[in-house]
């Protein structure tokens, strides 16, 4: 296998090289990862049986999990970014797998400042001409680039995000290998039937190379800035377009409280809950009505800021949750999520079939949504989903965990052919809304473990309900109309009815359902082999009595004849 010629970057550039050496210990990695898959799912399988190899297989699910994030963690780059996208894929990887990369954080150890420095006196000019200050000494740092603190001459306090020297190579080489390697992994049955990997991979290179782009942040965060300008509980920070470039991001410094950091919220008499409702409220709204959102939503990305309460009530108009007003601050908008017109009417669906806990609906949103494989029994669906609704409808995330173990696996066994089906898939217009759904949720409940996400839903679902019934008002009055004459031509109908079955000229038709079917079928078939049985038993006894009695040739033509009838009773069932 000789190495690839770089991929090229949306911009046109391409690398001058490839990392050899990082190229091929991607490539190893992984294919020690199949070779192993390979031994023991298909060789041993077909030796020791499904259960002697399904024993071992939820740690050695982890073991390959682990053995990634550690060479991802070392490597740093991509494959940091490549554990956090794959750890939102419950669609396609094993629960052990998920878990195991959830944890993956992006926090790398910083470049030196003396190979950073050249990149930003390149795009910016001398330091000292730019900044009345710098701080040398890293703020934040992850695989793509890194933060420093400094102060501009009119003595506004910024940050500088810079890319790390050399980065677009490794991005590069990484995305060649992994091109790879989603060749090798839809080979295998079981990945390819759930997901098309390439594609997943492009999408996932894509974003990648979006991140990179820094004037596409620039312009994500303005655009962020616009939507929220008349919002007085949150705040985006400015952006220096002048000093800003595709590689080094100048902004306003908004650092504050971390919004993981509980204790310092409760110092500053902010209110948790509170900040825990603003936070998702925010994210609806960015969802479903700006179809526009924040997609990497964690905790070095969001901050409180306390306002200061003054006497004259300076900062009453800002929204302030009956305690101490602050704004919810968002920074780093390298990874944004735009929603398409159907993704936005399955999620409309979605949020209608919530809130009227309608599973009919939310059946519909998930085939609206592309969410369901073509094999889905969606009846099942529907039946599981009202049995999770029955029992989880209004409780809190902290009730939800606390739910019995064996409540768990009564669960499981009614509806273990789903969970070993599993028909569902996430579309890629998907991915990255789910992974910011399901680290907004956690963070929710980390800032309230009485978080519930029904009562925070439930305003939306009714405002989306009430729209839906306004838009609908015309359709409703005609279905309202046809329904009244139906009720008066009821009288009538039942009359003639009843006439009929005085007369004995009733007739019952039935429609039998698909299993009832495929059961007569199954029947029809086993009385025809039987009535084709019994007719080769027949010609057999019958050519035997003919030989015994030196009718040898209608003997033979008897033999025959019921070996044909065992041929085409044979071929009945082939075809079957």
């Amino acid at each position: 296998m000789t190495t690839p010629d770089p991929p090229e970057a949306p911009n046109g550039d391409k690398p001058r090289s490839i990392n050899r050496r990082r190229y091929w210990r991607t490539l190893r990695f992984f294919a020690g990862v199949i070779a192993s898959l390979v031994w023991w799912e298909i060789a041993l399988r077909r030796v020791v049986g499904r259960r002697a190899v399904g024993k071992g297989r939820p740690a050695r699910l982890r073991r390959y999990a682990r053995g990634f994030r550690e060479m991802a963690v070392d490597m740093g780059g991509v494959m940091i970014k490549l554990g956090q996208f794959f750890s939102a894929r419950v669609d396609v990887l094993p629960i052990e797998i998920t878990n195991e990369l959830a944890g993956l954080q992006d926090e790398v150890p910083p470049d030196d400042f003396g190979t950073v420095r050249p990149l930003i006196e390149a795009e910016l000019g001398p330091l000292a001409e730019t900044f009345e200050w710098f701080d040398t000494q890293a703020h934040a740092a992850a695989s793509l680039g890194q933060v420093y603190r400094a102060r501009l001459h009119d003595g506004e306090r910024v940050v500088v995000k810079v890319q790390r020297p050399g980065i677009e190579g490794l991005v590069a080489t990484d995305l060649a290998a992994l091109e790879v390697v989603g060749g090798w992994a839809m080979r295998y049955r079981p990945i390819r039937r759930r997901a098309d990997v390439p594609a997943l991979l492009e999408e996932f290179a894509r974003t990648l190379w979006e991140e990179l782009d820094y004037v596409s942040e620039a312009d994500n965060a303005e655009r962020f800035g616009k939507i929220f300008a008349d919002d007085l509980g949150v705040y985006v920070p400015a952006v220096y377009g002048d000093l800003s470039t595709g590689r080094v991001l100048v902004l306003e410094d908004v650092t504050s409280i971390k919004i993981t950091d509980h204790a310092a919220i409760d110092a500053a008499g902010v209110d948790r809950h509170g900040v825990a409702m603003r936070l998702f409220g925010l994210y609806m709204t960015q969802i479903f009505e700006h179809r526009f959102f924040h997609a990497d939503p964690h905790p070095g990305n969001l901050f409180v800021y306390p306002l200061p309460v003054e006497p004259d009530g300076a900062h009453s108009s800002a929204a302030h949750d009956g305690t101490r007003p602050y704004y919810l601050v968002f920074v780093d908008f390298g990874m944004v999520g735009r929603i398409p017109d159907n993704v936005l009417d399955g999620l409309r669906e979605a949020l209608l079939g919530l809130g009227m806990r309608d599973m009919r609906r939310m059946v519909k949103a998930y085939e609206i949504l592309g969410m369901l494989l073509p094999h889905a029994d969606l009846d099942r669906i529907a039946e599981a989903e009202q049995k999770m609704f029955d029992r989880f409808w209004g409780m809190s995330m902290q009730q939800m965990r606390q739910m019995h173990v064996e409540e768990m696996r009564e669960f499981t066994r009614e509806f273990g052919d789903l969970l070993y089906e599993m028909p569902f898939q996430v579309p890629q217009d998907l991915i990255y809304l789910g992974r910011a759904v399901g680290i907004l949720s956690g963070m929710c409940t980390s800032l309230d473990p009485e978080f519930n996400p029904w009562t925070a839903l439930a305003p939306y679902a009714q405002r989306l309900a009430e729209r839906e019934l306004r838009l609908n008002a015309g359709t409703v009055l005609d279905q309202l109309r046809r329904l009244g004459r139906q009720v008066l031509e009821l009288p009538q109908l039942a009359e003639g009815v009843f006439r009929r079955a005085e007369r004995g000229e009733l007739q019952v038709r039935t429609t039998p359902d698909p299993e009832s079917q495929r059961q007569q079928r199954r029947l029809q078939a086993a009385l025809n082999q039987l009535a084709i049985g019994l007719v080769s038993a027949s010609l057999v006894i019958a050519g035997t009595i003919l030989v015994v009695n030196d009718e040898r040739a209608l003997g033979l033509a008897g033999f025959a004849l019921a070996g044909v009838s065992v041929v085409a009773m044979l071929l009945r069932g082939t075809r079957r």
